[in-house]
């Protein structure tokens, strides 16, 4: 572990100027993110003094937890972008679980909230994965999809067979790195997981996931990665998401 860590730099001092995330929980009362408008307005303007300039909001959209409608997501943004005077480039979508109430959704006729153009934020459970992972990576691609894989650092159960994580990107899934991954915020396997993660180069994109304040502290912690360069290359390849 000491060969792959070290003290190299403050997450913060990572983020570039004009930098979009993808990833975030800003809309209120909608999930587990921000409860309210003060809330969100708290996250947004602490993303904006990061260095964020474009940022998707992407609720949780999980059947039986998260039960929200495209709909309920975009009324929620209008609602706050309408009340509240929004300091950086606020956008929409989802993160879906992928469950039986996704196949469900991606099957129907209805389009599902994309990141930009056809790319789908997922994630998968962190107890265990779908036995029909691959299938359904499949079945998005052919209804004209492109998934990227939410934190795929914080899937335990990969850990041990990490032959699975170029087995999904091989099917053709994007990965999305979470950056408090970086510090250790999820805990040291979880860390050295997102190291190899980006020494592989399987990771296409960054996220904050930021749900409250405790995440959007974590930024002023130093990153636990010695070689920072994949993890900056990473977070460039955010620009694509730039509005």
């Amino acid at each position: 572990m000491f060969g792959i860590f070290s003290k190299k730099t403050f997450l913060r001092d990572l983020i570039p100027d004009g930098h979009a995330d993808i990833h975030c929980h800003v809309l209120p009362g909608i999930d587990d993110g921000a409860a309210t408008e003060q809330d969100a307005l708290f996250l947004i303007e602490s993303m904006k003094k990061l260095g964020f300039t474009d940022c998707i909001a992407t609720p949780h959209i999980m059947g039986s937890t998260w039960e929200n409608t495209p709909e309920r997501i975009s009324s929620t943004y209008q609602k706050l972008t309408t009340e509240k005077q929004i300091p950086l480039n606020l956008r929409f979508a989802a993160e879906y679980m992928i469950d039986p109430n996704f196949i469900k959704l991606y099957q129907s006729e209805k389009p599902l909230l994309t990141l930009k153009d056809n790319y789908v934020l997922v994630e998968i459970s962190y107890l265990n994965p779908p036995v029909q992972l691959f299938d359904i990576i499949f079945e998005l691609h052919v209804a004209g999809y492109q998934p990227v894989l939410a934190h795929p650092e914080r899937y335990i159960y990969y850990h041990k067979k990490f032959d699975q994580y170029q087995k999904i990107k091989n099917a053709g899934c994007f990965m999305q790195l979470n950056l408090l991954s970086t510090v250790g915020y999820y805990g040291p396997v979880v860390a050295e997981a997102a190291a190899k993660l980006l020494k592989t180069g399987l990771i296409d994109f960054v996220g904050s996931d930021v749900h409250h304040e405790k995440h959007i502290l974590a930024f002023d912690q130093k990153t636990l990665i010695k070689d920072v360069k994949p993890l900056q290359e990473a977070i460039a390849h955010n620009q694509f998401f730039k509005s």
